[in-house]
């Protein structure tokens, strides 16, 4: 069934839905006490928000943010009266689908050896897809039928004219996410992230970015959504397996959003997320404060356990404080002795030498 998924979206599982686990404690128990994101009461229309908001450290919860979103409405109204709502923006698109059994209880995962995922991947109509969603998703247990971040636009045109947040002189990438009870691993983004409750009910437990040692990331290359994920399974996690997971408990945030709230995700803060309404719907917006010319530190990192990671120690010492003199720790001594006409990529990056650099970069990373 790799190919695509069957008219019915019923699938066969791709290995178990997860391993027996003897667990040191269950969820209530590991997160009880855990602390609560902040939150504040706004709407998308408070002059400076945006602004304000993308300049927190840490996760904001924005209670009420996109209340006044038609979608929201339809979906307080009924399960019926949403499916018709969204039914007036579709334009039977083909797109990408995950699909499980009930017994994975919503969790987008591996399958046991790590080859693979434990959900059915493949192409389906939206128009198909949303009739599934809507006909299994107030099953107990539902079956997992799950549509991930794709561009608003290319599946619901016209849905934006009367749910969205105006960003001013630039634009977000818009994701829309859709499906039945999920679970989503802990993992994190790159860009600042405002996602918006528009169905359904979500709790986001989130790690600020130093946890990542306690959090357990798997594979790089091979991921169920493009990011590592912790391999710690948050609705049973195995304490005697993954024991600096309680650490990381220690630093949690919680937030419980209805629709019509939203959250505020700083860069790089890990997020596990849990949708649990029969149909849930999340749109989000995702954008970066840094110049697009410099480019995405991941390659960096990337490059970095290529070249510097399995040096000798001796070596790694000498690359490590390289990297604090002409990286972290930069205050004007790496280039104030040499003339200005001479200081090249030591001096802060413009598109213009960014250029130069991807070119000297190309050709060193071709030889």
């Amino acid at each position: 069934m790799r190919g695509g998924i069957s008219p019915d979206l019923q699938t066969c599982k791709n290995g178990s839905p997860g391993e027996i686990m003897i667990c040191a404690t269950d969820k209530t128990d590991i997160f009880e006490g855990t602390a609560r994101v902040r939150e504040v009461s706004c709407h998308h229309g408070d002059a400076g928000l945006i602004e304000e908001v993308s300049a927190s450290q840490s996760p904001v919860i924005l209670r009420g943010f996109v209340s006044d979103w038609p979608v929201v409405g339809a979906g307080k109204s009924s399960i019926g009266d949403l499916q018709a709502y969204l039914a007036r923006f579709d334009n039977g698109a083909v797109v990408p689908i995950s699909a499980g059994p009930a017994e994975l209880d919503g969790r987008l995962f591996y399958n046991d050896d790590f080859t693979g995922v434990n959900v059915d991947r493949g192409n389906a109509p939206f128009t198909l897809f949303l009739d599934r969603v809507f006909k299994y998703g107030p099953a107990d247990p539902p079956p997992l039928i799950y549509l991930a971040s794709t561009d608003v636009d290319a599946v619901l045109p016209g849905f934006r004219d009367e749910n969205d947040i105006d960003f001013g002189s630039f634009a977000p990438l818009r994701s829309v996410w859709i499906g039945t009870r999920t679970r989503v691993a802990a993992h994190n983004d790159l860009p600042l992230n405002i996602a918006c409750v528009a169905a359904g009910e979500r709790r986001f437990t989130l790690f600020p970015p130093d946890q990542t040692p306690n959090l357990y990331a798997g594979p790089f290359e091979l991921t169920p959504a493009s990011r590592p994920v912790s391999l710690v399974d948050f609705a049973a996690p195995d304490l005697e397996k993954y024991p600096r997971f309680e650490e990381a408990v220690r630093h949690a945030q919680i937030a419980d959003l209805e629709p019509g709230d939203a959250i505020f995700i700083p860069s790089m803060w890990w997020h596990h997320v849990e949708a649990t309404g029969p149909v849930n719907i999340l749109v989000n917006y995702w954008w970066r404060t840094s110049p697009a010319h410099l480019g995405t530190p991941q390659d960096v990192l990337h490059h970095a356990m290529k070249t510097l990671r399995d040096l000798p120690p001796e070596e790694k010492a000498i690359w490590k404080h390289m990297f604090e003199h002409y990286v972290f720790e930069t205050d004007g001594s790496e280039r104030d002795h040499i003339p200005e006409n001479a200081r090249g990529i030591l001096d802060p990056i413009t598109p213009e030498s960014a250029a130069r650099i991807r070119a000297f970069l190309r050709e060193r990373l071709n030889r």
